[in-house]
Order: structure tokens, then sequence, then C-alpha cells
């Protein structure tokens, strides 16, 4: 059978936007929860300035505390100060974010696209030596909130000199919700066959609802790996305009009815989701939970 990998960046994407701020213990009674449905990763945080993303604050914490599956975690890491209380915290995973234009780059980190570079670059030098997997992601990959349009150019030409700071897996984010399935594959194809030995994950907001058309058609491109956000939650504080992410509820149920092994189980994804509607007093689930819930009741199976 087919299959495909999921990260759920609920437990950081989804909630680092939300008014209702939750506790460490609930966070980790999200991430607890993922693991236990079989999601086979999960992006439990950030380190990041609990001043500028307060819903992210006690991230080392929680690290700390799920050291028994520290393997199946990321965390998201601004720059090199992040990187090190991620790797002190226990972090086998990170994920550093560098974005298509320089606007966006500079309201996200601080700095230019090419300073991000550079501290990319040393930052995985540093990881190698550390043991630590880092994988880069490209933001506003299909288009900026502040810059409009993104070039596909831009983009290969970003994941090139990734590729030569020795990254091998790269994620390719539609931060704000702006693609569709035909840029998609415009972008996604020669990115798959341009570094046939990089891992790419697609990260896509569900803004314009073409979330999952636009997993379809990444996955057609070539696409294994998908972020999604347990119950749809998300959004970024730095891009106006991003809304939730595509729920994983959603992703998974589109790809194991294609056939498609994800390898997690849906219905306790779904308590989770529900769990984390109630934690942000939000509603949660997904575009098809209704029919889903409709078929629990009447002992039908999801998939």
């Amino acid at each position: 059978m087919d299959q495909v990998f999921l990260c759920d960046v609920g437990p950081r994407d989804g909630l680092q936007n939300q008014a209702t701020l939750l506790s460490v213990q609930q966070r980790l009674q999200l991430v607890d929860g993922l693991l236990q449905a079989g999601v086979p990763l999960v992006e439990a945080g950030a380190m990041v300035s609990p001043k500028a993303v307060p819903a992210m604050a006690g991230s080392d914490e929680l690290l700390l505390a799920l050291a028994d599956v520290k393997s199946r975690l990321q965390v998201l890491i601004p720059n090199a100060r992040g990187y090190q209380l991620a790797r002190d915290a226990g972090a086998e995973n990170v994920v550093a974010v560098i974005c298509a234009s320089n606007t966006m780059n500079q309201k996200n980190v601080r700095m230019d696209t090419l300073d991000s570079l550079t501290q990319i670059s040393q930052i995985q030098q540093q990881a190698l030596a550390d043991k630590v997997r880092l994988q880069a992601c490209i933001a506003v990959a299909w288009e900026c909130p502040f810059e409009g349009r993104t070039p596909i150019a831009a983009v290969m030409s970003l994941a090139a000199q990734l590729y030569e700071c020795g990254i091998r897996h790269i994620n390719i984010a539609d931060t704000i919700g702006a693609a569709n399935p035909k840029a998609v594959k415009d972008l996604m194809q020669p990115l798959v066959r341009g570094f046939y030995d990089v891992t790419f994950t697609c990260h896509f907001h569900d803004t314009r609802a073409m979330g999952l058309a636009n997993a379809f058609a990444a996955y057609e491109a070539g696409v294994k790996h998908f972020d999604a956000s347990v119950g749809g939650l998300g959004g970024c504080p730095f891009a106006p305009g991003a809304t939730g992410n595509v729920a994983s509820e959603d992703l998974v149920m589109m790809f194991e009815q294609m056939g498609v092994s994800t390898g997690i189980d849906l219905e306790q994804l779904m308590v989770v989701g529900q769990l984390a509607g109630d934690f942000t007093e939000q509603p949660t689930g997904g575009r098809a939970h209704k029919w889903r819930m409709l078929q629990l009741e009447k002992g039908r199976t999801l998939c």
C-alpha cells in the first residue's frame, strides 16, 4: 500500500495565534493524544520569545516532560539561540523557517533572507555535531501578504541554497493559504524532480478552501510528507490573512479513502480534535466533521 507521513503542527501552529492560552499541561494532553492516535511526528512547540508568542511559553518544559518520545517530536526555532534552547531541552528534530520574501522574513525573524540563510547554514553545522535533525521551512512559498505572488524561481533558488548548506529535508509552506492546485503542481514537480534526495513536506492553510485539493496536487507531484493541524486550528501572528491549517482529520480521511495509508486512527484523532476545541473554545473538526460524526452514529466506517 502507498503511504504518506503526517506531522501534526496543532500544538504549535494551531495554538500560536489563539486568544485562549493553554497551559503546558493542556498542551501535553494534546501531544500525548496525537501520539496515541498514531501520528508519527508532532510539532510540540516553538523556542520563541514568550513576549512575541505567549502561547508557546514553556515549550522547553514540555519537551523535557516528553523526553521518552522525543524522537517523535519536533520544535520550531527562529534563530541560533532558539536552536540552543531546543537542543538543551533534548530536541532531536528542529525546524528553521526562512521566508521566500525579504519583507516577510523581516516581520518573522527581524533579519533579511540572506542573513537567515547564513544563520541556517551555521545551525546546520552545529546540528550535525549535536546529532540533531534540522529541517528548513520555506515560508510564503506561493504568496507573501506584503510582496504578493512568489516567483517559482525564487523558491527554487532558495531550495538550492539550502541544499548547498547540507539541508536534506525542506518544508514548502503556503503560509497564508493562497495556493491553488495548479500552482502547487507547477512548483512541487520541479522541486521533487530537481532535488531527488531531498524529503519535501508541504504545509497548507485552508484560507481559500483549497487546502485538501492542494495536498492532493502535491501528492500527485510526488510529495509524501504533509503538515496538518488537529481540528483545523492555525494561523501565523506575523502573516495577515493566515487562517487555519488543513485539518488533520480531513487529510487523514482523504488519503485513507484513496487507499493511501497514514497509520493514524481517525476516530482517536477526532477525539483529540474535540479536546483542542474545548481547550481553545473554538469550533474544530475539519470540513467533513459532521459527515464523520453521522457515519459513527450509524455504526459505519470512516475510511
